[in-house]
């Protein structure tokens, strides 16, 4: 009898030739197109995409679609309108215009857009300029008859820009489940998120396509949101859409150099965070339901565990955000985290969407979560670990080195208190770098996670900067340790690519430029020493330190005030 031959082993696949969901999930795929089979097997066929450089994107695609709709929408407004025959769209090429980046608080440069002749209106009726005041009486819509008649865009440009936005959510740390966002614009009114939301998410749509056609209606979405949120807050269920929104709001204005309106904003929702008890959203812990101050702002039991997750990094997208951006600020953190049990952050690290999706929650114990991350807890090395959980300690780290050495004053310098907290901090910057994947791997991890790191790495060393800044000019360890930070930064710029910019966490601009002022401190130094010493290699550093805060500018114009200053100083130099 002919023995069996042994089963042919599939053939392995060539590297970097998987989908991104396999290869964020560490998981054998087969390269089948349109969908392989591990996505086909978990019921996610349109989430298996490839990058392989050959063809192009789905956003670069949804984009085109979304240029030939206006076209189309506009030829039949405006008969006398003739449409180009052929539109090139470089869809890497998201340089602004001379106009828009030029001016660092300005607001994006006026296109005469008018809401009637807006191609995303599915209705021409103008919008209602009178808001119901004061708390409006039980209705089973979940916003004021204003919105219901004012014109909102068709079901399938709205999702359309949700998939523009979506593969940049994570420069804002957007914590909702994109499938659902998607599939509530097919639903009844009570069902969707309020205008509040929807219009902020349209706007960074507009706004991360800058100098594209849709660029032209950011002022638009902008007005609508804002206008929303006069709405928004009257019902204490519309809350969370409040929340999300304003980050959304407060970072786009921030990352525009619109200081004011993007603080004004974070303090929100911060603010609104704490007040309905989001820092501690395990709802079913008895000691969290004892928290909320006013009751009318109790958050209801999350619905399932994809709405627990949402709530749970909605609370981490505010925290970084209040964390990060006051240190830029110059302000006060807004969301405190105490020992006592009101002001304390009772919350799991942020988890994967995909995580909450499948039911896989952390259980959160008895413990402060990022109070014993600076503690060493050993209840804090239980989780802890993905990309965003990595961030939200980054953020952490850089806003108490900065508020320590900023607190630090001359006669108290020995003092015992300060030199434990500088200590413990110190400590815990040393002990975090290693958990990080190293730098030289970053260019072999899913672009997601790549972008995630830069941050992560970049707000690391920059935390290690503004830790010993304040005492270089005394003590030469303190210096040294600057200056190494300073130039961790620049191999990290090593790694990004000119693709990778539209997609880097705008916080990296200010971190870029604090690494910037300690190597021209160097510059100084060995310019005016004597004898004369080489300085090549440390203007080279600061050459490619510039190059990224400019690349970095063309996307948000928070930084182009910081490198006019940075050139006007080496000019003197």
């Amino acid at each position: 009898m002919a023995s069996k031959s042994p089963a042919t082993p599939p053939p392995t696949l060539q590297r970097g030739k998987a989908c991104l969901r396999c290869r964020k999930r560490k998981m054998r795929c087969d390269g089948a197109k349109p969908s392989c089979q591990q996505c086909v097997r978990a019921k996610k066929p349109d989430a298996c995409q490839y990058d392989d450089g050959k063809g192009k994107t789905r956003t670069q695609l949804l984009r085109e679609n979304i240029e030939r709709l206006e076209q189309r929408i506009r030829e039949l407004e405006d008969p006398e309108y003739t449409s180009p025959s052929v539109t090139l769209y470089d869809p890497h090429g998201h340089r602004r215009s001379e106009s828009s980046s030029s001016s660092i608080a300005g607001s994006p440069a006026s296109t005469g857009f008018s809401a009637s002749h807006s191609p995303f209106l599915s209705a021409t009726n103008s919008p209602q300029s009178t808001w119901l005041q004061g708390v409006p009486s039980p209705s089973p819509t979940p916003f004021t008859d204003a919105f219901q008649e004012e014109p909102q865009p068709t079901v399938e440009l709205a999702q359309m820009l949700v998939d523009i936005f979506s593969s940049h959510r994570h420069q804002c740390l957007f914590g909702v489940h994109m499938g659902r966002l998607r599939d509530s614009f097919t639903r009844p009114v009570m069902e969707q998120r309020h205008p509040v939301l929807t219009n902020a998410i349209f706007l960074w749509a507009c706004y991360i396509s800058r100098p594209g056609p849709l660029s032209q209606h950011e002022s638009h979405y902008l007005n609508r949101s804002l206008e929303a949120l006069t709405d928004a807050l009257q019902y204490h269920n519309r809350v969370l859409d409040v929340i999300q929104a304003s980050c959304l709001l407060s970072m786009y204005f921030l990352s525009n150099g619109r200081a004011l309106e993007g603080s004004y904003h974070a303090n929100a929702a911060a603010s609104l965070a704490i007040q309905c008890g989001l820092h501690g959203a395990m709802l079913s812990r008895p000691a969290f339901e004892t928290t909320s101050a006013i009751p009318s702002f109790r958050l209801e039991p999350a619905k399932d565990a994809i709405e627990q997750g949402e709530r749970i990094l909605t609370f981490w997208q505010v925290f970084v955000l209040d964390r990060c951006w006051s240190v830029v600020l110059q302000k006060p953190v807004t969301i405190p985290d105490s020992p006592d049990g009101y002001t304390s952050i009772l919350m799991p690290w942020p988890q994967e969407m995909e995580e909450y999706e499948s039911g896989q929650i952390d259980e959160i114990h008895s413990f402060s979560t990022a109070r014993s991350f600076f503690e060493g807890q050993a209840s804090n090395l239980v989780g802890g670990f993905s990309p965003l959980a990595l961030r939200v300690k980054a953020s952490a780290l850089f806003e108490r080195a900065h508020h320590l050495s900023a607190n630090w004053d001359q006669p108290l310098a020995l003092s015992s208190a300060f030199t434990d907290d500088f200590q413990t901090l110190e400590h815990t910057i040393a002990r975090f770098i290693p958990t990080l994947i190293p730098v030289h791997q970053l260019d072999a991890t899913i672009p997601d996670d790549k972008h995630a790191f830069i941050a992560t790495h970049t707000l690391a060393h920059a935390a290690m900067i503004h830790l010993y800044y304040p005492f270089g000019h005394e003590d030469p360890v303190s210096y040294d340790k600057c200056l190494r930070a300073a130039r961790c930064c620049v191999s990290i710029i090593k790694h990004i690519a000119d693709a990778d910019y539209e997609f880097l966490d705008p916080i990296i601009g200010p971190c870029w430029t604090c690494a910037v002022d300690t190597l021209i401190r160097e510059l100084n130094i060995m310019e005016s020493s004597w004898p004369l010493i080489n300085s090549a290699d440390v203007r080279n550093e600061i050459g490619t330190l510039l190059y990224a805060m400019t690349n970095l500018s063309s996307r948000f114009p928070l930084l182009g005030y910081s490198v006019a200053k940075v050139q006007k100083r080496l000019s003197g130099l």
